[in-house]
């Protein structure tokens, strides 16, 4: 007898299979009782009747519980109107693991600090398990996308010795007898990269020490960082607007039933084609000082001028060419000496998804830069090295991965689209 899974039971039509999973709920009516399955690929309902079932598993009527570990042997039948088009008439039921206390998490509404506390079990609701699914599907196509276009993988540390994102959102740790900090982006590493492999990527854990406690942050969530030699900022956009499509077309492509149990308007998805319309730090001012914003000239975009940019078109907009003072050190310097070859990408609802630049690539230039930030040319010796010696124009950019997943699924809370959130007030399990 075959064993298999629920999301492969199209190709068992007709035919007798047994399934291993868990109890998700039962209800009866006369002489047939129903068992909705889960078996961590999907939901089945299993049809058991007196006289088709054995006698030990029709007795089970009224005996099972929410989370009940079983394992179950049926027929596949295609039924239309059954989730995911199929059902199983039962045959035998075993029960593998029997529950003894109410299962924590019921059918009803529960607040979101209760569903935190419980978030191990929570995994296992239909929700949770297609937010996950979808999850599953944006890290493989964001490998799949650099396989085809020819990167190479090169994992950057952990542990680091200098801040890349500003000093006042490190974690540091005790390192044998010095300081280390937890990395906030792999993108210096991939710098070095990129010079030795042409297109590399970094794809990892990041951290950032903000007390914020807003829906669209973590302290510790997932990055990933291509950069790519020989490359300036204009070619850097358009690397980032192939990204984000291919992303969005393999999720529509591949997680259609996960799509709809969470209820995604799909036609957003689907509106994500390249070219996204890009315009300037400075028109994006302009354009923020027509809606009635109060926004000054020179800050960073907060997120309520993130949500009037992006209303004004239906695809993700690309902002470019920012003032030198608000970025970081390593971007280019353009040529009036104020801005630099940044760009922020925005989507609609979320905000910044990616963020990058062009790298400086000067020598004397960056070594400047350093000074200007307060950063000891003697901590940054060996990327000052990559100047040195074969120094070329080179770009890159990171993803924010779980603002990707929460517009792909729709989901307005970022911790709803991680196993397990890192914030501030969470850190237990």
């Amino acid at each position: 007898m075959d064993k298999v899974t629920i999301e492969n039971l199209s190709d068992y039509d007709g035919k007798e299979i047994e399934l291993r999973g868990w109890v998700y709920n039962t209800r009866s009516i006369g002489k047939i009782w129903f068992i909705i399955f889960r078996d961590g690929t999907g939901l089945v309902q299993g049809v058991v009747v007196k006289g088709e079932a054995s006698n030990e598993a029709f007795a089970l009527k009224q005996k099972l519980n929410q989370e009940d570990s079983v394992i179950i042997i049926g027929t596949v039948k295609k039924e239309p109107r059954s989730v995911g088009g199929y059902e199983l008439g039962i045959k035998d039921i075993t029960i593998v693991n029997h529950v003894t206390e109410e299962y924590p998490i019921s059918p009803k509404e529960h607040g979101a600090d209760f569903l935190m506390s419980n978030r191990h079990l929570w995994l296992r609701s239909k929700r949770q398990n297609a937010i996950m699914r979808v999850r599953h599907q944006v890290v493989k196509a964001i490998r799949d996308f650099f396989d085809i276009n020819g990167f190479t993988l090169i994992d950057s540390p952990i542990f680091t010795g200098n801040a890349v994102e500003g000093t006042t959102t490190l974690f540091e740790v005790d390192y044998f007898e010095r300081s280390a900090y937890l990395t906030q982006s792999g993108q210096l590493y991939q710098e070095a990269g990129a010079t030795a492999f042409g297109k590399t990527y970094c794809f990892g854990p990041t951290f950032r020490a903000e007390k914020s406690k807003t829906r669209r942050h973590l302290t510790e969530f997932w990055m990933v960082e291509p950069e790519m030699a020989y490359v300036d900022i204009d070619e850097n956009m358009t690397w980032a607007e192939n990204l984000v499509s291919y992303i969005l077309d393999k999720v529509l492509a591949k997680c259609k039933n996960e799509l709809n149990t969470l209820e995604r308007d799909i036609s957003k998805l689907e509106n994500m084609k390249p070219p996204f319309p890009r315009i300037t730090y400075d028109e994006a001012f302009k354009l923020l000082k027509e809606r009635g914003s109060t926004f000054e000239y020179g800050n960073d975009f907060g997120a309520p001028d993130e949500t009037i940019l992006s209303n004004q078109f239906d695809k993700p907009i690309m902002i470019h060419r920012w003032p030198a003072e608000i970025k970081a050190f390593y971007m280019r310097q353009n040529d009036d000496g104020k801005t630099v070859a940044a760009m922020d990408v925005l989507f609609p609802g979320i905000g910044e998804i990616v963020g990058g630049s062009q790298r400086e690539e000067r020598l004397d230039v960056l070594k400047t830069k350093c000074a200007d930030f307060d950063i000891p040319e003697e901590d940054l010796w060996w990327y000052l090295d990559t100047r040195k010696f074969g120094t070329v124009p080179h770009a890159g950019f990171g993803l924010g991965f779980e603002r990707m997943v929460m517009f792909a699924t729709g989901m307005t809370n970022i911790r709803d689209v991680i196993p397990f959130p890192r914030t501030p007030q969470n850190a237990e399990f």
